[in-house]
């Protein structure tokens, strides 16, 4: 008995989930549960799907935290006001770019692997979803603050979406003012709606 509870000590912590990994899949499974419920899968519910949705990526992610990295340096160059409106313009951006693709969920399977500490209080969280044709691996980057585990990122075959958005604001923010980039942001809501 004492050598079975000896082995599983010196096992490596990653093979057992903990709460980066737990909050993923936790949030994960309530926006495949929005997806798969037959109620909002008529074209008239999309608005209320839409809805829940977002509220889960309100609880999912810290998109201040998502915010600042994205633009690194550039962060404080804004307002406490500029910053608001940027996290805000932030999020219409990225609900648009995404929102179809996460709607067009078909039922593929999700894998949640491990998860892998890299500090105190980050983690990686590796998952894949697994298609017939294909396997995607995605890693999601999440902090904790005040006792809770956030989202901060994430890399879709090792493709960071804070890096691809990053690269774009500093193209625009290198001899620019972080006004200009706001007005850039409005303009793409705008066309995205």
């Amino acid at each position: 008995m004492n050598v079975i509870f000896l082995l599983l000590l010196l096992l490596p912590s990653s093979v057992f989930a903990g709460v980066p990994l737990d909050t993923v899949q936790v949030n994960v499974n309530k926006v495949l549960e929005v997806l798969r419920d037959p109620a909002l899968k008529p074209a008239s519910a999309k608005t209320v799907k839409k809805e829940k949705l977002r509220v889960i990526y309100e609880r999912m992610f810290d998109e201040v935290e998502l915010s600042r990295r994205a633009l690194a340096r550039h962060w404080n160059s804004l307002n406490a006001a500029q910053r608001q409106e940027f996290v805000h313009l932030f999020r219409q951006v990225l609900e648009n770019a995404y929102i179809d693709k996460i709607l067009s969920y078909t039922n593929e399977k999700i894998v949640f692997d491990r998860e892998r500490m890299l500090s105190a209080n980050q983690a990686e969280v590796t998952t894949r979803i697994v298609t017939s044709s294909k396997t995607i691996p995605i890693t999601y980057r999440v902090i904790q603050k005040g006792g809770i585990w956030k989202v901060y990122d994430v890399v879709v075959e090792n493709v960071s979406l804070i890096q691809n958005y990053r690269t774009q604001f500093n193209e625009i923010l290198n001899g620019q003012k972080p006004e200009q980039l706001l007005q850039t942001l409005r303009k793409k809501v705008k066309e995205q709606q």
